[in-house]
């Protein structure tokens, strides 16, 4: 079945896009929770008008995430972690942390869009990365340390 976004949606597609998911998927989860609609031939001609009327707005989007994308290439952050004796981190560190320390650091990033692609329940470098737009995504190093 067809569905259009009507919102970011990770590891499936992005707010106004067509996408095909199952049946069940589309019906019992992404409709009720009012995160997508059918894609009949209306809603498709409805979307492209909006998409029309709407394609400045998302060039300043688009721009003002390159912006942000150029901001952040060179940051490179120190999360301090409690750790045992072996270098062992209690817990881990999350997208959460390293939200707040780029937010310290003055850059206003969702931790939602912040990836990190291993566990990190040890101390040394690390990289995340953050997808501030569909077409825009920066890395991050970050090094976790012992406090």
């Amino acid at each position: 079945m067809q569905v259009i976004l009507k919102e970011d949606i990770l590891n499936l597609g992005y707010k106004d896009e067509v996408v095909t998911v199952k049946d069940g998927y589309g019906r019992n989860y992404l409709i009720p929770q009012g995160k997508a609609i059918i894609a009949s031939e209306s809603a498709k001609k409805v979307l492209a008008e909006n998409l029309k009327q709407r394609a400045h707005k998302l060039e300043k989007i688009k721009k003002d995430a390159e912006a942000l994308a150029a901001k952040l290439d060179g940051v490179s952050l120190t999360i301090g972690a409690k750790t045992s004796s072996t270098g062992t981190i209690f817990g881990s560190v999350t997208n959460i942390q390293i939200a707040e320390a780029l937010e310290k650091l003055g850059y206003n990033v969702d931790r939602k869009t912040i990836i990190i692609k291993e566990a990190v329940k040890e101390v040394g470098t690390y990289k995340a990365i953050a997808k501030l737009h569909k077409e825009v995504s920066v890395e991050i190093p970050f090094e976790v340390v012992s406090e």
